[in-house]
C-alpha cells in the first residue's frame, strides 16, 4: 500500500510540474495594498495548496476538535472508579 500511496504522489507531482512549466503567461496579482507579476502556472498552484490549507484547516477547526474534545471527556469518564455493583444478598 505504500508503494501505491508513493507512485501516485510521484503522478500528481508530475502533474504539478507540467502544470508549473506549461503555463509560462506572465500574470499579475493585485491584492488589497500591493500587487505583483508571476506565471500563471505558479498562480494555479499557489491557488490551488491555499485552498488546500484553508480547506484542511475549516475540517480541522469544525470536525476534528469537537471530536478530540468529547473523546477526552469520555476517556475522563472511564477513568473515574465505579462504585462497587450491589448483589442484593446484603442483610
Amino acid at each position: 500500500m505504500n508503494v501505491f500511496r508513493l507512485l501516485i504522489a510521484l503522478v500528481l507531482l508530475a502533474v504539478g510540474l507540467v502544470v508549473g512549466v506549461l503555463n509560462t503567461q506572465p500574470v499579475r496579482v493585485n491584492f488589497l495594498f500591493t500587487e505583483f507579476a508571476t506565471s500563471s502556472g505558479a498562480a494555479i498552484i499557489v491557488s490551488l495548496l491555499a485552498g488546500v490549507i484553508i480547506g484542511g484547516a475549516i475540517v480541522f477547526a469544525t470536525l476534528v476538535l469537537p471530536l478530540y474534545s468529547r473523546l477526552r471527556k469520555a476517556g475522563k469518564a472511564a477513568q473515574t472508579p465505579m462504585p462497587p455493583a450491589s448483589t442484593g444478598t446484603d442483610i
